[in-house]
């Protein structure tokens, strides 16, 4: 996703619904935006409706064990 979708996106689904009083409460929450709304909840059209964490836990490459 180019940079400015993304941030057109943290604007509608954080900044704006949330009262953020100075820039730096707006950086400082955007781990939390990233982590808990953007990769864990919000579906994304191009991997067929799933949320990014769900996709990578469909698509993971299974774990090999090797012999030591």
């Amino acid at each position: 996703m180019p940079i400015h979708a993304f941030m057109k996106t943290r604007k509608v689904e954080a900044v704006y619904v949330t009262e953020y009083e100075t820039f730096d409460e707006v950086a400082a929450d955007l781990p939390n935006f990233i982590d808990n709304v953007y990769n864990a909840t919000r579906l994304h059209s191009a991997l067929g409706y799933l949320s990014l964490n769900q996709f990578e836990e469909r698509n993971a490459a299974p774990r090999s064990k090797r012999a030591a």
